[in-house]
């Protein structure tokens, strides 16, 4: 018989994917160059030169049986130096290549964090909104996650309900930012008061209390936004990242986990990380890819044009009447909807070729996610089907 639980997973169709299917199959018909397509979260911006020259110089002139070949399992260690380097120099850290795993993208690092600081039974707390996907990751490897009620002033922490819901059967805290859906990102004055209540627990309880920091869009960050690097508030804390957003490389799949020097057994996490991928499978991302990052690691795609289109946006929004709180990264804008039910929002706006993607998924009822990882262009013109939308649905909000 095949496995029962990954069969009923089937039905549990993701919103976000249905978003865009419907958006490519009504680009069919009318070119998809009217659809106004915000549902999923693909770059729009185009690697930077160096790392495709880097690309093409190592292809022409490096030994292929190196660059194609297997990397060592926690990664090339003089990437993981390079990477390890570069974290120091910008964040003040201390880390070296022993405390960087190379994964996956950061699905591949999440995957091995919550592995290696959790039990099966053991609960994982989140914070709503939160990235849908968080559901399979944690709960296939047999710990439980819960997610603490968001808190819709400004999609900081809710601290009350956080404080009422860390047990001590909690063993991890899973925080994403900036945040995907709403493009919030934690200040200081957040992480200092989270840090401070996961350090005051760990002693309440007598056991480490690990934070995994996702940190996909650590590098989108608008003017003005305080988005600190988590590492530097909490000792037990594995950071998660992707070069997908950074260098617009989602296809290449290449990202780290990176251990905080003084976290609890630090020496030992990379070492565990190979052998979670001995039985996850979730091992050695391309060699070439490694080494063409290490040639780049401090360097990002033009990212400008995200925040050009977000203040497009959430000038636009606020002035039809939406509340909505003002992303400081990402390319995520999480408005509220016009009516209680997001779901009925969104499919009504599918009738001016607006595709949204209502918040039931994030955890968080009667909102809708706009990614405006699309033209600056597109965005502009899609402010003419939004105004007709409001207006012509709405009228009297």
């Amino acid at each position: 018989m095949i496995r029962q639980d990954y069969k009923a997973m089937l039905n549990a169709k993701s919103v976000i994917r249905e978003a865009f299917t419907f958006a490519t199959a009504r680009g069919k018909e009318i070119g998809y160059e009217n659809v106004f397509d915000y549902s999923l979260g693909n770059p729009s911006v185009p690697a930077p030169k160096e790392f495709t020259d880097a690309m093409i110089e190592m292809l022409q002139t490096e030994n292929p049986v190196t660059l194609h070949g297997y990397s060592p399992t926690p990664g090339i260690p003089e990437v993981r130096a390079t990477i390890a380097e570069s974290l120091n120099k910008r964040f003040g850290m201390n880390y070296t290549a022993e405390h960087i795993f190379m994964t996956t993208g950061a699905a591949g690092a999440v995957a091995h964090a919550v592995r290696c600081v959790t039990e099966p039974g053991d609960e994982i707390l989140t914070f709503a909104p939160f990235f849908p996907e968080y559901n399979p990751y944690i709960n296939q490897t047999g710990a439980v996650l819960k997610v603490v009620p968001a808190n819709l002033e400004n999609f900081q922490i809710n601290f009350e309900a956080f404080e009422e819901m860390l047990t001590d059967k909690v063993m991890a805290v899973l925080v994403n930012t900036p945040n995907n859906p709403t493009g919030v990102a934690y200040s200081s004055e957040t992480l200092t008061k989270l840090a401070a209540l996961l350090e005051a627990k760990q002693k309440e309880y007598g056991h480490d209390i690990f934070l995994i920091s996702d940190e996909p869009y650590r590098e989108i960050v608008f003017a003005g936004a305080d988005a600190p690097y988590v590492s530097k508030f909490y000792d037990n804390t594995l950071s998660c990242y992707s070069y997908s957003k950074s260098l617009s490389l989602p296809g290449e799949r290449i990202g780290y986990v990176a251990v905080n020097p003084k976290c609890t057994d630090a020496e030992y996490i990379v070492g565990m990380c190979g052998q979670i991928s001995r039985g996850i499978g979730h091992n050695c991302p391309p060699s070439i890819i490694q080494l063409a990052v290490a040639k780049t690691v401090d360097m990002t795609s033009d990212l400008s044009v995200y925040e050009k289109n977000m203040n497009i946006l959430y000038d636009e929004l606020v002035s039809l009447g939406f509340e909505c709180v003002k992303p400081g990264g990402t390319f995520y804008i999480f408005p509220k909807a016009l009516e209680a039910d997001a779901k009925v929002f969104c499919e009504k706006a599918k009738k001016y070729d607006l595709i949204l993607v209502p918040s039931d998924s994030f955890g968080c009822e009667g909102y809708f996610r706009m990614a405006y990882c699309i033209e600056t262009e597109k965005v502009e013109r899609s402010i003419k089907a939004l105004r007709k939308f409001v207006e012509t649905e709405y009228p009297n909000r």
